[in-house]
């Protein structure tokens, strides 16, 4: 059975976590690298900023909500933040089991930036609502310019803010030229379409999510998404939150054998003595109550 393992936060857990990655910063934005010798691994990350993912080779497989993508050699994907993103990296077994590929968060500034100070025509946001997350492949150009990133990640290479900002720019006017679906994309992760609060809610409430970022996702301000939630389940966001996920939990104690620190970091918490004291709040019983633990 596979083990459930705490929620990576990305970039955060990467660049300050105990397993540090190479990875390259500016104006908060995040470029890392993983170039790792393996055949598999598998986690949870939970973006905090947008993810523009290249894979160079290898495999990614990685699945959210009830969607499942596989990202292979010299194809790209574009994940909007405030997602819990489930991830199997398989190396290439034909070249010395290595999975390689760059990872960049992209933060609104950084993309308002681009938008306003390119020449690029912009086309208009299509009329029936959000584009989708796909796999799309990465050309010539795409493919060069990955590479063209690798020496600045060297410990003797010293880069400068003005040389990153423009491969940065580079990149965005390559995704531009390369794919026009994902250029669709990134003009929707910096106007968000307006979306369902319900879906918005019952597909994230297991994440790590905070209140302003469901608000994102729905496509409101904090103060339209609190009072649209309030309007339609009578109750305040944090609350419905907070208890939809110790709800769940009961009915994971009861009818799967995963343990109490396994249910508690699949369905969002990050301390299990916090959620155990909660639950006992919530349920009268302690978790270890429902079922001993494994």
């Amino acid at each position: 059975m596979f083990e459930m393992k705490k929620i990576i936060k990305v970039p955060t857990s990467l660049i300050d976590g105990p397993a540090l990655q190479s990875s390259l910063q500016l104006d908060g934005c995040t470029v890392i690298e993983q170039c790792i010798h393996s055949m598999e691994a598998k986690g949870t990350m939970y973006l905090e900023e947008h993810l523009l993912l290249f894979v160079l080779e290898g495999t990614n497989k990685l699945t959210y909500g009830k969607q499942t993508y596989q990202v292979q050699k010299n194809e790209m994907i574009l994940l909007k933040k405030a997602t819990s993103v489930h991830y199997e990296k398989t190396g290439n077994p034909d070249n010395d089991n290595i999975y390689d590929s760059l990872m960049f968060s992209l933060k609104d500034d950084m993309i308002k930036s681009f938008l306003a100070t390119t020449e690029l025509e912009m086309p208009k946001l299509k009329a029936e609502g959000e584009i989708k997350a796909a796999v799309y492949p990465m050309n010539e150009c795409m493919v060069a310019f990955a590479y063209s990133l690798k020496p600045y990640f060297y410990e003797d290479s010293e880069v400068h803010p003005g040389q990153l900002r423009l491969k940065m720019m580079e990149m965005l006017y390559d995704v531009a030229i390369c794919s026009r679906n994902m250029f669709y994309q990134i003009l929707q992760l910096h106007q968000p379409v307006r979306t369902d609060v319900r879906q918005v809610v019952e597909q994230n409430y297991a994440s790590p999510v905070s209140l302003e970022e469901l608000a994102y996702l729905s496509g409101r301000s904090l103060s339209s998404f609190k009072r649209d939630f309030q309007q339609i389940y009578n109750v305040s966001p944090a609350t419905w939150i907070r208890e939809k996920r110790l709800k769940k939990a009961r009915e994971m104690l009861e009818s799967t054998p995963m343990s109490v620190s396994d249910i508690c970091y699949s369905l969002g918490f990050e301390n299990v003595s916090h959620f155990s004291r909660i639950f006992k709040e919530y349920h009268g019983q302690a978790p270890t109550s429902f079922r001993e633990v494994n």
